[in-house]
């Protein structure tokens, strides 16, 4: 049997070598009292890489922005959110927990510019808080945020005296797709999340970077919500690795998502925007796209179902040239079953 084809999420990818090694040979501590030596370089780490004073060592990017926004805002404050962001349309906890109430922007391709912004602010009784952008954003297909877009935006927001989150799951994977340092991206922020258990391969965590004082207070944020951990070196590990070793591979999975794109847009029956293909998302329109997932499925691809009529796939380490081949054929054949051509 031919292995699984698993296009669903780079989330699936598997910690390497030298990752389990390092949480093998990790010193550790308890990081509750920070006595944590492995977290704590992790951390001095991550603040180092995006240009912070200080970083927490989240379980998860949910709590990392969620910690966030709690930290930034108090119950009943307005936060403005890209209509598809992940933080409002998939999360869901800045409503549910935070009690922050999200005022939509609609973007351009998942990007709030300063003007979308200052529209939006224009004929505002009362500014809202905070402002949480995505970069890359997921449900726009992995569409970047330029420096210079980030830089105006915040100068829009700061200028009304709002603070600015940003949610960078994938920022590395930004960086990486416009040639950038990744301080770049984050620098005008006044708060940035970033996962290392997604195309960097760790098996799991996150990291919240800020200035010393946020970032003490997100720590008891974190406290609140269960987020306090032990010998977490053991985990810290992997993520030291995967910011020493993954990141520039990333342009990797870059590459055969737009090859894959490039495959899938030549098959009848799919619609795929080649334009928003930027990094290692693809999306795919599609009719009845439950019954085609169903039968990738049975030919060994995997896709994640979004909707009646759209599915995402995202590449990763394990996705190679065989796997970009086999993904499409099975998508051609499905088509073609679809379409009565069988």
């Amino acid at each position: 049997m031919m292995p699984l084809v698993d296009l669903r999420s780079d989330t699936i990818t598997h910690p390497t070598e030298a990752m389990r090694e390092a949480m093998r040979a990790a010193p550790v501590g308890d990081d509750v009292y920070g006595e944590d030596p492995t977290v704590n370089r992790l951390e001095e780490m991550a603040a180092a890489r995006l240009g912070k004073e200080a970083a927490l060592f989240v379980p998860s990017g949910t709590m990392a922005n969620l910690a966030a926004v709690m930290t930034h805002a108090q119950p009943g404050d307005e936060a403005i959110v890209e209509d598809q962001g992940h933080i409002y349309r998939v999360e869901g906890s800045m409503v549910a927990i935070a009690g922050v109430i999200p005022r939509l922007v609609p973007g351009e391709r998942g990007v709030i510019t300063a003007a979308r912004l200052e529209s939006a602010l224009a004929n505002s009784r009362q500014v809202p808080g905070l402002l949480c952008l995505e970069n890359t954003h997921n449900l726009a297909g992995g569409t970047v945020t330029t420096p210079q877009q980030t830089t105006e935006v915040c100068a829009v927001a700061h200028g009304r005296g709002m603070r600015v989150h940003l949610d960078g799951a994938r920022i590395f994977n930004a960086a990486v797709a416009l040639g950038v340092d990744v301080q770049a991206l984050g620098r005008d922020a006044d708060s940035v999340m970033f996962c290392v258990s997604k195309g960097l391969s760790a098996p799991v965590g996150s990291l919240l970077c800020g200035g010393a004082e946020f970032i003490a207070r997100a720590r008891r944020t974190r406290k609140y919500l269960g987020g306090g951990m032990r010998q977490a070196g053991v985990i810290a590990a992997a993520g030291i690795v995967a910011l020493e070793t993954m990141v520039d591979r990333l342009a990797e999975d870059h590459h055969h998502a737009r090859l894959l794109a490039q495959r899938l847009a030549e098959i009848p029956g799919l619609r795929v925007d080649l334009a928003t293909v930027q990094t290692n998302i693809v999306m795919v329109e599609v009719a009845d796209a439950p019954t085609i997932a169903r039968r990738l499925a049975d030919r060994g691809v995997r896709v994640f179902l979004l909707s009646p009529t759209r599915m995402r796939m995202v590449t990763h380490r394990h996705i190679g040239m065989p796997e970009v081949e086999r993904a499409a054929e099975a998508f051609h054949q499905v088509l073609r079953v679809a379409a009565g051509k069988s």
